[in-house]
């Protein structure tokens, strides 16, 4: 079927109106209707070609709600009106050894992007940019009743981004948990590590967004704009996860982690980081990283984010209004996720 899109035509080049083949309802597929479409800064960093060369055109777009609008005959976890979610992997081998564990995103065979990669068809994938998608039904996600649509949307990248990582390394009563930067990432993780029990510091560069941090959840916030901060807070922190896709002094945050402590990256810088031996040796610490989450992790996500009432604070724009959002996320100009009303482009 035939659908309206945008679309980045090149690398670097305004996204525009177009539309796209969808493929038609296999078996195992679910067709979405989708309602909203939030933007992620790796959408950015496709386009602009940051990662590498892409099969252009190209419709971004992996933090997707809808409703099920068809499925297959082989479908029996969703239904006709479901609200349903697709995050960032539309596929998976389902039979290595990791996707056997439940961590589909680490598929050893690749896992299948939503957007910009060669689906096990052949075909290349097609993001949430757009009125509709078809899905392998597994890779549907249950939106549960208590989220707004909108709000939603980004629990499908940035959400479980910062889940993840958070359930993997403990964060809970008694943890003390760092969040550096307060950005699409940081703004969901500070309120998830809050609703997980964590002790939980932002650490930013300015103070700009202090209280924003706090009513989020925070119990304090520093700024690392000032050297002191890294002084009287080193060997605090048990988890510092990093969600900014901007160079850091890696070891400088390392310091500030206690003795077992992790430092986790999630944000993704172009540039590549580099790290002293000795600042990881000397207090027996872990520089990691994460992404996403699998289904199971991914679906237990929502129903704790929806448990909790936690929701990305978003700003919903028109699809026309793309390319100026995606300039106002290179400066840091939006509280804290653009999220496209796909009704805009029907």
């Amino acid at each position: 079927m035939r659908v309206h899109a945008y679309a980045a035509p090149a690398a670097g080049e305004p996204l525009a109106p177009t539309t796209i083949e969808r493929r038609d309802v296999g078996p195992r597929d679910v067709l979405i209707e989708i309602t909203h479409a939030g933007i992620c800064h790796s959408d950015i960093h496709t386009v602009n070609g940051d990662w590498g060369p892409q099969p252009f055109p190209v419709v971004p777009g992996h933090e997707i709600v809808g409703t099920v609008a068809e499925v297959g005959s082989e479908v029996s976890t969703h239904s006709v009106g479901d609200r349903v979610g697709v995050g960032c992997m539309v596929n998976s081998c389902r039979e290595c050894a990791n996707c056997l564990a439940g961590d589909e995103q680490y598929c050893l065979k690749g896992m299948v992007g939503t957007y910009a990669n060669t689906d096990r068809d052949g075909t290349t994938t097609q993001g949430g940019y757009s009125t509709h998608v078809v899905v392998d039904a597994d890779f549907a996600l249950r939106v549960p009743a208590g989220i707004d649509s909108a709000a939603a949307a980004p629990l499908l990248c940035a959400g479980i981004t910062t889940y993840s990582p958070l359930r993997h390394w403990g964060a809970g009563p008694g943890k003390k948990v760092a969040v550096v930067g307060l950005g699409g990432l940081g703004h969901m993780a500070v309120q998830l590590a809050h609703a997980m029990g964590a002790e939980v510091t932002v650490l930013s560069q300015s103070l700009k967004k202090q209280e924003d941090g706090l009513r989020l959840g925070a119990d304090a916030y520093a700024a690392t704009s000032d050297p002191d901060t890294f002084t009287s807070l080193a060997g605090t922190f048990d988890l510092v996860l990093n969600t900014v896709s901007a160079p850091i002094d890696v070891d400088a945050y390392l310091s500030l982690l206690a003795v077992g402590g992790a430092l986790v990256n999630v944000g993704a810088p172009p540039e590549p980081l580099s790290v002293n031996a000795m600042s990881l040796i000397g207090g027996r610490r872990t520089f990691a990283g994460s992404m996403i989450g699998g289904l199971a992790e991914t679906q237990e996500m929502l129903d704790f984010c929806a448990e909790h009432r936690i929701g990305s604070e978003v700003e919903v724009i028109d699809a026309a209004q793309v390319n100026e959002a995606y300039e106002r996320v290179l400066v840091s100009d939006v509280r804290y996720r653009f999220v496209i009303d796909t009704a805009s482009l029907r």
